[in-house]
């Protein structure tokens, strides 16, 4: 190697060092200094931009990856230049890039090659699919961001962000069949296949349509299995169906399910190509030849067979398998097949192979047949056999004495099958028969090893001991995030009370911990139990008090319980540790809202928005305080910004049906306020909002019946029972309305609209007295609606007098 190579070599570890030390900047400036040295290879551009990334400077990292990776020539280059466009929010370039560098990325996998002693510094299929599926939800394209999503979790189940991926998008999932060890995962013996997981019906071989994605595999679902197939139901059994909320973009097409225990990559392999290993290669063979091999091949003469290596030409008999070793036991550079990186043999040079001399190892194993009934390739099989470390723990296997054959390569490839010998041997079966006297005579020391190569054959289908633990605890990791999963997915569709049980029933190690308390806290506060939301981030304060994710919820809670002080405290400490945060500015306009003080309040949520233009809670947030302020042409322009950032924001819809109603556009309001309930179908408000459009157009069937619902979703919900009350009377249903008031009375027994109410009913009723009675607690109860109860009252009194005046 070159003196500049060397040097090149070098400062390649020195990056992966301080890299690994988290030492940014000596790698970016090292990584300038190799791109100056090597300003042509790819490898050094990627690690420049590798160092920009890491160090948040993300122009500079697209700049240094553009060249090899807007153009998918390198892969990593090409990965770092999506993540920075992710970054830049120029999402079209990286999914670009990422589709033009497919064919160095689909279907490698990187299962179980990272640990503390060894790295790969490029991404495989899963973590690929996930910043592809990242880019598409930026875009605004759920359905690909899906459809990306789902190809990263069947790889690799342990990529927990493609699972929240498609809670975020929608994706309707049946959990229950998700987190299972797959072949992918290195998991042997009980592991399943992606799409006896993710599907129930079988597959069918068909041509994928002209209009489907070029990575689309020719194997693809039927209809009735599609997890993204329109005509599906919502509940089926299946793994994935379409995301509740539809995407810009949709593709009329079946999907496909990739293999994920793919050969990998043999560029990234590391190959062994050391001189030791061709010696053990062949010490193995010269124990597996017998005598009698020996003696069929002795007439090839030594000259002829150091001038074919010497041509570099492996020498191979296509009618024997087995040959006389070399007798030196080393093999030269110039006398070993041309290789690629991983190790494995050329075309070129196998397509040169002369047939008259003995074969190399490499092509007994290439002429296994099992071996490519398994579905992976002979080349992988030999790199998997260089590759392995383990090469003490097999030993050297003798033949079987049967018409030349081995079982040499069946054993080292993995394979569990031994083809019968031939009926026609007389010794066909070693292990019944002990061997003769003259048989020990004539093939010597090789069948000795014979009983013990069956012995090592039949013993590779039962695991050791380490492969069963590895199988639980693999198991026992892909339990705890199923039950995980369950409750968060549970949260996604808002079936709060499934969630909350999900989450409580987990071990208090996982359950008192960061991330389960802020999930328990949201979903209380979704359901509007705002006390237990607030003991839930109370809880995670004490635990992490530099918490910054799920504070702007925390602080919406503390809102709705009126705590200022708590509220103010909240604000000082996220402000002192959290300044540029856009979750500090939402506690903080909360805090100026609580005080009544809405243009402050809308100051800084629009801070908080100019922070994270993309933050849907912050345009919220700073809609209502715009209603607040009558400002409603603000306000709708707000909640639009809201639902662009995020479509199943429903309170930004909720917020966009609010403006209309306070405008008087009551269609527009209804079908926003439809739009905010299909996605949060368990909020009882939504459906009562929806009632009072429905009173206000004088569809008084229609508003019963919404809240009627809502007092199924939610029994003790005081105002849809109000409502529904109110909507009975004005049918003349006054014994309906009755029921309800009485219900209504022992919740709220200190409300004075309740309590007018039912003097209302009473008097409709007939039953005056108590009718009275009722004006006069609500009289007490709010002094400032004395005016309206008094006319009511007089009016009561009224009818009396024309009754008695009639009489």
């Amino acid at each position: 190697m070159s003196p500049t190579g060397i040097a090149a070599s070098q400062l390649r570890q020195l990056i992966f060092y301080h890299l690994d030390n988290d030492m940014l900047d000596n790698a970016n400036f090292l990584a300038g200094r190799l791109h100056a040295l090597e300003p042509r290879n790819p490898d050094s551009s990627h690690l420049l931009a590798l160092s920009y990334l890491r160090k948040y400077r993300n122009m500079a990292a697209y700049d240094a990856a553009q060249k090899y990776g807007s153009n998918g020539r390198h892969l990593g280059c090409a990965f770092v230049f999506a993540q920075a466009c992710l970054a830049l929010e120029r999402n079209l370039e990286g999914t670009a890039a990422l589709e033009k560098a497919r064919s160095h990325w689909q279907g490698k996998s990187s299962w179980g090659k990272t640990s503390e002693t060894s790295r790969r510094h490029l991404p495989d299929a899963p973590a690929v699919q996930t910043l592809l599926a990242k880019l598409w939800q930026a875009h605004g394209d759920l359905r690909k961001a899906a459809d990306c999503y789902v190809e990263a979790h069947k790889a690799n189940a342990f990529i927990w962000s493609a699972f929240e991926g498609l809670c975020d998008v929608g994706a309707d999932l049946d959990v229950e069949k998700m987190f299972r060890p797959t072949v992918g995962m290195g998991h042997s013996g009980k592991a399943v296949a992606p799409s006896e997981v993710y599907q129930d019906q079988p597959r069918v071989v068909s041509r994928p349509l002209a209009s489907q994605p070029s990575f689309i595999n020719a194997n693809i679902l039927t209809p009735s299995s599609d997890p993204f197939n329109n005509n599906r139901p919502m509940h089926a059994e299946s793994g994935f169906v379409l995301p509740k909320v539809p995407s810009k973009q949709r593709i009329a097409s079946e999907w496909d399910t990739p293999t994920v225990n793919s050969s990998g990559d043999l560029e990234h392999e590391d190959a062994a190509m050391s001189d030791p290993l061709g010696q053990d290669l062949e010490r193995q063979e010269r124990l597996a030849v017998g005598p009698r091999h020996a003696r069929v091949a002795s007439s090839m003469a030594a000259p002829d067979r150091v001038r074919h290596r010497a041509r570099g030409v492996a020498t191979v008999d296509s009618h024997s398998t087995a040959g006389p070793p070399n007798p030196s036991g080393r093999t030269t550079a110039a006398g070993t097949h041309k290789r690629t990186f991983s190790g494995a043999p050329t075309q070129s040079s196998m397509a040169s192979e002369d047939s008259s001399g003995p074969p190399r190892r490499s092509n007994r194993l290439f002429g296994q047949g099992p071996a490519i009934k398994s579905g992976r390739p002979a080349v992988e099989l030999v790199s998997s056999v260089l590759m392995r470390t383990d090469r003490d723990v097999r030993p050297a296997r003798a033949a079987t004495g049967t018409k030349g054959r081995s079982t040499v390569g069946r054993v080292v490839s993995g394979n569990r099958t031994i083809k019968p010998p031939d009926p026609s041997e007389k010794d066909k079966d070693n292990t019944r028969r002990a061997p003769s006297r003259n048989r020990e005579k004539s093939v010597g020391p090789a069948s000795s090893h014979v009983v013990a190569s069956t012995v090592q054959v039949r013993q590779v289908n039962v695991p050791s001991m380490d492969q069963q633990a590895e199988q639980e605890a693999l198991g026992g990791l892909l339990k705890s995030l199923k039950q995980l999963a369950i409750g968060r997915y549970a949260a996604s569709n808002y079936d709060l009370p499934h969630a909350i049980s999900s989450f409580d029933s987990l071990p208090a190690s996982q359950r008192e911990t960061p991330w389960v308390l802020a999930q328990l806290g949201r979903a209380h506060y979704e359901a509007a139990d705002y006390r237990e939301a607030k003991v839930c981030f109370t809880k995670l304060m004490k635990l992490q008090p530099s918490r910054i994710e799920d504070m702007e919820v925390f602080s919406t809670v503390l809102w709705h319980l009126k705590k200022n002080s708590t509220l103010a405290w909240l604000c000082h400490t996220l402000r002192d540790q959290h300044y540029n945060a856009p979750e500090t500015w939402c506690a903080v306009g909360n805090s100026f809202s609580l005080a009544r003080e809405h243009d402050h309040a809308i100051s800084a949520f629009k801070r908080a928005t100019q922070i994270s233009p993309n933050f849907a809670y912050a345009w919220t947030l700073m809609g209502h305080e715009y209603i607040a302020n009558e400002e409603f042409d603000a306000g709708l322009s707000a909640f639009r910004k809201s639902v662009a950032a995020d479509k199943r924001a429903y309170g930004g819809w909720y917020g966009l049906g609010r403006s209309f109603e306070r405008m008087g556009k009551l269609e527009e309001a209804e079908r926003h306020y439809r739009i905010a309930a299909s996605i949060n179908p368990s909020n009882s408000t939504l459906l009562v909002c929806i009632g009072v459009i429905y009173e206000k157009l004088h569809k008084k069937e229609n508003a019963l019946d919404c809240y009627t619902r809502a007092l199924v979703l939610t029994p003790a919900s005081a105002l849809a029972r109000f409502k529904k009350a109110r909507v009975l009377m004005h049918m003349r249903d006054f014994p309906s309305a009755l029921d309800e008031l009485e219900i209504l009375k022992g919740v709220a027994p200190d409300e004075a609209n309740v309590w007018f109410l039912l003097g209302k009913c009473l008097k409709g009723l007939g039953a005056r007295g108590e009718a009275l009675k009722a004006f006069t607690t609500a009289l007490n109860l709010d002094v400032k609606a004395s005016q309206f109860i008094k006319e009511a009252m007089e009016s009561l009194e009224d009818d009396e007098d024309m009754e008695s005046e009639e009489d």
